[in-house]
């Protein structure tokens, strides 16, 4: 799907394109391209002098990340991407040229759509391309914001549940503990991973020459909460060692009761299995053999030779 978009009463509007000719319109500012039709793919090569096949974009994503060139200024970025409370990054190419941007990707991004219902909503919010590109990436750091408090959140009610019901955990509660930090830990190092990326990518513009001291004075608002979150995934990320330690932990306790019930039973059975070895042989010179208690006395041992050493145990206060 291909969208342009231009400034209307000073709002982000979308406008008809018809032809690969619409988007080069005077007020055309933005072009925005998500999963691109074949047709429309033609109009992009033919408007913008991109090859947009998909071997072509791949070798885009396993490239240099931002470059410039006689088209514009070329950014591929890494954006958060969320389903169903699992998390991935897709590489969104950026083009600036001739004062309009070009946004190319394969999926519809929360960050895409909270900008555009920003600009939608508030008139004066962007006045340039290179504006429309830094609130973009301004968005999409508050959206990773979100998510690191979702991650804190998942954490904290793992927390809860490891520090006050460990006792009360069996077996299958324990594994599903441990899934969930297994998850926070994947949702924080995608979050980490976007945030590195969109750093490289703006301290690239900060670098170049393109933008107003207005523009560069915004990005370094962004560089510096971005500095700020990718702290803070650093603070999950020993909040997480620690949540999934004190798990393995609470396994090995476990783990630890049931073979200190398996060693206290078989030091118990040891003695009456030794009583019971020893009347079991067959010898004719055995003075119990024929006495008519020897049957019960025989029991009666075994079970004082088994009671003996539970008592002796609990006694020591190793029980």
């Amino acid at each position: 799907m291909l969208t342009a978009y231009g400034f209307v009463e000073g709002r982000l509007r979308p406008m008809p394109v018809e032809a690969a000719a619409d988007l080069v319109k005077p007020d055309v500012v933005w072009v925005d391209v998500v999963d691109a039709l074949e047709h429309e793919r033609g109009w992009l090569n033919e408007t913008f002098k991109l090859k947009l096949d998909d071997e072509e974009m791949e070798d885009i994503e396993d490239s240099a990340r931002c470059y410039i060139d006689e088209a514009g200024i070329h950014l591929n970025s890494f954006f958060l991407h969320q389903r169903h409370d699992e998390a991935e990054v897709l590489t969104v190419t950026f083009l600036l040229t001739e004062g309009r941007l070009l946004s190319i990707r394969t999926d519809e991004l929360a960050a895409f759509r909270l900008f555009r219902m920003r600009a939608r909503m508030q008139a004066d919010f962007v006045h340039s391309a290179e504006d429309i590109l830094l609130a973009i990436y301004d968005v999409a750091v508050e959206y990773a914001a979100d998510v690191l408090e979702g991650v804190y959140t998942g954490l904290d009610k793992v927390s809860s549940r490891v520090l006050t019901r460990s006792s009360e955990m069996s077996d299958k509660d324990m594994a599903e503990t441990v899934s969930d930090i297994a998850r926070q830990e994947d949702m924080n190092g995608k979050v980490r991973l976007d945030l590195m990326d969109t750093r490289r990518a703006l301290s690239f513009l900060l670098r170049g020459r393109s933008l107003t001291h207005a523009q560069q004075d915004n990005l370094r608002e962004v560089l510096r909460d971005l500095e700020s979150l990718n702290n803070h995934t650093a603070f999950l990320f020993d909040k997480i060692n620690f949540l999934m330690d004190a798990v393995m932990g609470l396994i090995n306790l476990q783990q630890n009761k049931i073979i200190k019930i398996f060693s206290i039973a078989a030091v118990v059975f040891l003695p009456p299995t030794v009583i019971a070895s020893i009347y079991g042989m067959n010898f004719n010179a055995m003075p119990e053999l024929h006495w008519q208690l020897g049957y019960p006395f025989a029991l009666v041992l075994m079970v004082l030779s088994g009671i003996a050493p539970y008592w002796f145990f609990k006694r020591k206060g190793w029980l």
